[in-house]
């Protein structure tokens, strides 16, 4: 399948940008179904406000917590349940390979 540059139309500021050949073949090969919406700035500017868009637009969440293995103070990217444990980073991996050779 052969691509060639498309021209096409930013829904956020309304400038022209050129979709490549090259990115319509990696949009191909990842199996992408839509062509990109925004031009790169914009794009760029949408991620560094409310992160990568598998998070669904919502901004990032860090919550301040002390780990229920050691009880370090640590950093979470989620906002912890009630009753539920909060390990540290070292804390989490421990338990992950214990898991994973048990």
């Amino acid at each position: 399948m052969e691509f060639q540059d498309k021209v096409l139309k930013c829904i956020d500021c309304g400038a022209d940008f050129v979709f490549t050949a090259g990115e319509q073949l990696f949009f191909h090969d990842k199996q992408f179904q839509n062509e990109p919406k925004r031009c790169k700035a914009c794009k760029a500017k949408r991620t560094s406000t409310f992160g990568p868009s598998s998070e669904g637009g919502r901004p990032k969440v860090e919550t301040r917590t002390n780990c229920s293995g050691c009880g370090k103070e640590t950093t979470v990217p989620f906002k912890p349940t009630q009753g539920r444990p909060v390990f540290c980073r070292e804390c989490f991996q421990q338990r992950r390979t214990t898991a994973a050779s048990a």
